[in-house]
């Protein structure tokens, strides 16, 4: 067999059900098919600060791809950093609060939301009262300029689709259901992130394996030599796997890396 290069999403696929704690089949699966020659890589919409050693540091990954493509490392080395400029930031900033659309701006370093007092939308509230629970925050006016990507939410559809059109040539939107949108970089994606490290590890794209349950996969699995989805997969996602393993509560990594034979000891 190739060598293979696997990407994983986190929330859903190595983790799940509110848990930020991988499996035990999960992390037997990874050192196997690691210690099999195969080079496996996170490949999350989270930014830096919500990934955080809690994730990393249960098993050892090659790399890690950020905000849906806008930062890159493998073996610790920073490979690739895409944040807004100055100018695009104000611009996005400011869009949100004309439309008075709700956000989380996530950045490599920090992460912005308005204060609760200015927050639009009741669902947006319950949401980042969870949130504030796990993380610090930032305020939107310190933001300018060090943020990478959003994640916008709206309880009227056409409200998005009004911010939408208005930065249609610079943004792409990712639908995240129940009013939630993943907002990135147009040129940034984790389709983007999976061919350059390709290109940079000299791994045709045709021994890339991408496993993820979400729409922000949909680009991952499309561009991959074989896409799984997870059982507890959105139906877009299943529909377009090659695979579809077990719920990532019952052994799910483990089965989808089974199947593909990158655990076998021959590999």
């Amino acid at each position: 067999m190739n060598r293979k290069l696997i990407f994983f999403d986190i929330d859903g696929t190595l983790i799940g059900g509110g848990s930020q704690k991988m499996s035990d089949s999960t992390i037997r699966a990874i050192k196997r098919a690691r210690q099999n020659g195969h080079v496996c890589v996170i490949n999350t919409g989270r930014t830096q600060p919500i990934v955080g050693e809690e994730i990393t540091g249960q098993v050892e990954f090659d790399g890690i791809l950020m905000g849906c493509g806008t930062q890159i490392y493998y073996h610790g080395e920073e490979l690739l950093h895409h944040t807004f400029s100055v100018e695009m930031a104000k611009r996005i900033i400011e869009g949100l609060k004309r439309h008075r659309i709700d956000a989380l701006l996530e950045g490599a370093d920090d992460i912005f939301c308005q204060a609760e007092e200015d927050l639009y939308t009741n669902g947006f509230r319950k949401y980042m009262k969870f949130l504030r629970t796990i993380y610090q925050f930032g305020t939107q006016a310190e933001a300018p300029g060090n943020f990478d990507k959003f994640y916008a939410y709206v309880d009227k559809r056409e409200t998005m689709e009004a911010f939408a059109e208005e930065f249609q040539e610079e943004l792409t939107f990712i639908d995240r259901e129940k009013g939630f949108y993943e907002i990135v970089p147009k040129e940034c994606s984790k389709a983007s992130a999976m061919r350059f490290l390709s290109d940079r590890l000299q791994i045709p794209m045709e021994d890339t394996v991408a496993i993820g349950d979400s729409n922000n996969d949909i680009p991952m699995l499309d561009c991959a030599g074989v896409g799984i989805a997870m059982g507890n997969s959105s139906g877009e996602l299943i529909a377009m796997a090659d695979y579809v393993t077990t719920d990532v509560g019952q052994d799910g990594i483990w089965n989808a890396l089974k199947w593909l034979g990158v655990l076998d000891t021959h590999a």
